[in-house]
């Protein structure tokens, strides 16, 4: 199945009330856009910080996945970000995530969030554990 496809057929439901939409992805990069709603901002209409962190950990959870071996899974053991700017209510924000790494117990992803002007909203730089597939 294609990567995108593949992604796109997850149920994630925590994605799926954020309003993540998946528009690209391979196993060396993985792209989603999302609007910046008023029940995911903060005073005054700025998308939470939270809320971009979810965003982004989505993505890299994502490039996991699908670098994975068959049956492996995964969860985030470590998040950084750094907020450069705001997101205003009503904006479309992507993201794209990229490896830094990726072993055998551990992948590494950093996600740019941008505005649609092509403003930088945030760098997130996440460690995600392997699972091994239970028998």
């Amino acid at each position: 199945m294609d990567p995108l496809d593949r992604l796109k057929a997850l149920k994630l439901p925590f994605a799926e009330l954020l309003g993540i939409e998946f528009t690209s992805a391979d196993k060396d990069r993985v792209v989603a856009e999302l609007t910046v709603r008023a029940d995911l901002c903060t005073s005054p209409s700025v998308m939470h910080g939270g809320a971009i962190m979810a965003f982004a950990d989505t993505l890299g959870a994502a490039g996991t996945i699908l670098n994975l071996p068959p049956g492996a899974g995964t969860t985030t053991l470590e998040s950084k970000t750094n907020f450069i700017a705001g997101a205003p209510l009503g904006n479309r924000l992507t993201g794209a995530a990229l490896p830094v790494h990726r072993g055998r117990r551990t992948q590494v992803w950093t996600t740019r969030i941008t505005t649609q002007e092509g403003r930088l909203v945030a760098i997130v730089t996440q460690t995600q554990m392997v699972l091994e597939a239970r028998t």
